[in-house]
């Protein structure tokens, strides 16, 4: 599903990445922990195309059996919205939209029609235990609720994989255990590769694998 060799990435002179190698397999849910600073959210970003690795140093990055590093610029957010899903610490809702409306985004930016859209949202916010919650604005909503709308969202286009920044991070202790035990539901449901990076202890114990970063590589 995932394979990366020899990624590197530097902000100015400071090398975040130091040539990181890794393969995660479809339907694992691997965590990516370590210490502030390892470089576990640039990792994450540059799986999911959201930043790119060093192009000068001789790199491999591939996702469901794409090369992404030659995927032109242009392309690129296509593929993202075709294949990737993405659950943040802080939901990052947009305040005036309804739960319903903040889901459906990700498939009105791929152009699917409205009607199929909302259909595809409802159940999945259905399934997420938020039906009764779909006209409702995020200031409406638990932090609990809000997270789970962003999850949906990350679901509306059937991603391959979908990667989360310490998604737990901003909840209380139930929300976040609820959290957690869902994404094993959803992997068994949908069959969804998901990559966490997280300090959450029960997170990472839950998890497939382990992956831990340790000063720009896994160790």
């Amino acid at each position: 599903m995932i394979v990366g060799k020899n990624i590197h990435k530097y902000y100015g002179d400071v090398e975040i990445l130091k040539g990181v190698n890794l393969h995660i397999k479809k339907g694992e849910i691997v965590a990516i922990v370590g210490p502030s600073g390892a470089g576990k959210t640039t990792l994450l970003q540059i799986l999911g195309t959201l930043d790119t690795p060093q192009k000068e140093i001789n790199y491999e990055l591939t996702i469901n059996t794409t090369s992404v590093k030659n995927i032109s610029d242009k392309d690129i957010s296509t593929f993202r919205n075709q294949h990737i899903g993405f659950i943040f610490q802080f939901h990052q809702l947009l305040p005036e939209f309804t739960a319903l409306e903040n889901v459906c985004i990700p498939a009105y930016i791929g152009r699917k029609g409205k009607k199929e859209t909302e259909k595809k949202a409802k159940e999945l916010l259905e399934f997420l235990g938020l039906s009764h919650r779909i006209d409702h604005k995020p200031n409406q909503l638990s932090g609990g609720e809000q997270q789970r709308v962003a999850v949906a969202r990350a679901l509306i286009n059937d991603p391959s994989v979908i990667f989360a920044d310490e998604p737990s991070g901003n909840l209380d202790s139930t929300s976040a255990k609820n959290l957690h035990e869902l994404f094993f539901k959803l992997r068994d449901e949908f069959g969804q590769t998901f990559v966490l990076v997280t300090h959450n202890k029960e997170l990472a114990e839950m998890a497939d694998r382990t992956l831990v970063m340790k000063d720009g590589v896994i160790v």
